[in-house]
């Protein structure tokens, strides 16, 4: 599993270096996928539940699973997440970042600071004995301490054989409930936070979800596994 996580975390890394004004959604989507190729992994949505792309990409006040358009270019400003996953020996890569492209306003600027924030504030949760929403409080309350809201509709889940496992992983709850956490789980840990409303709507494409108010939008994911010692990141590059 690291060595699928490892794929999707360099192939992120090669569309935050390479993202600028300009360039398209699609061009992102066929970068994307030549590096999950290369690296000898398989795209894991492409075809997931019949989602016609290797990249979700989400600008602004798109939430997730936006699909890549060769129409869609990106701007100076624009707050946008990528979500990849990628598959090698069977096994499922799944991790997810957000960015401000060039310079973009202070509220963008805040939210993916926050978001990228609430993620690590989860993941510090992860240990044996632990509950699973020891993870989602703790991404909550933090969203929520900066002025934010995390989305409900959604979560995050675990990940392993299948892209989708139980337990769900919701990015709010009560400390000291939900299962316990054992070592050997591993668990897709994915705040995503509004700068407004938490609500959430599916536009007609039956796949981009925008946020209901039209405010702005940020998404960060990592694989963790759980081991004796404690958290581990599979789809770190460290």
């Amino acid at each position: 599993m690291r060595a699928a996580n490892l794929i999707v975390a360099e192939v992120l890394q090669e569309l935050r270096q390479i993202i600028e004004p300009g360039i398209t959604t699609k061009d992102l989507d066929r970068i994307a996928q030549e590096g999950i190729e290369k690296r000898g992994g398989v795209p894991a949505f492409k075809g997931y539940r019949g989602y016609p792309a290797t990249l979700c990409i989400s600008l602004n006040n798109e939430v997730v699973h936006g699909i890549p358009n060769p129409e869609r270019v990106i701007s100076q400003g624009d707050l946008v997440s990528m979500d990849l996953g990628a598959i090698y020996k069977d096994y499922y890569g799944d991790s997810a970042i957000s960015l401000v492209v060039g310079k973009g306003s202070e509220l963008a600027e805040r939210l993916v600071q926050v978001t990228r924030q609430a993620l690590y504030k989860g993941i510090e949760q992860v240990r044996p004995k632990g509950r699973l929403q020891d993870i989602s409080a703790a991404i909550q309350e933090w969203v929520e301490s900066h002025g934010f809201n995390v989305v409900r509709q959604f979560v995050g889940h675990g990940v392993g054989r299948q892209l989708h496992e139980p337990p769900e992983i919701p990015n709010y709850g009560k400390r000291g409930k939900g299962p316990k956490l054992k070592a050997g789980m591993v668990l897709a840990i994915e705040p995503m936070v509004n700068a407004g409303s938490p609500e959430i709507r599916i536009l007609p494409d039956g796949w981009t979800a925008v946020t209901a108010d039209g405010s702005l939008s940020a998404h960060f994911e990592h694989s963790v596994a759980i081991t004796k010692k404690g958290p581990y990141i599979l789809s770190s590059l460290e």
